[in-house]
């Protein structure tokens, strides 16, 4: 079975290094801020606790997804500086 992260993969192709360095680095700078960061470590602790409605089950999974394609494209921004560089 297909995920999001396997059909993303086939957009972003995150092993061709074929972006401009500028691109890259700016990819390279999204990230989750420090409340994201927070809240999602604290639905993961209440998680392990069993303590997660179906609604916060549902909002850490929109998490984990729009994770899985931050590192596709920060694996693909990686991959082009590293060809730029050599």
């Amino acid at each position: 079975m297909l995920t999001e992260v396997d059909i993303l993969s086939q957009v972003v192709h995150p092993s061709d290094g074929n972006i401009p360095r500028e691109m890259a680095s700016f990819l390279l700078g999204l990230k989750f801020d420090d409340n994201a960061i927070q809240h999602m470590s604290n639905l993961a602790l209440r998680h392990n606790q069993g303590e997660l409605t179906t609604s916060e089950l549902q909002e850490m999974e929109r998490y984990r997804r729009v994770g899985n394609f931050l590192n596709l494209l920060h694996a693909k921004a990686r991959l082009s500086l590293q060809s730029e560089a050599n």
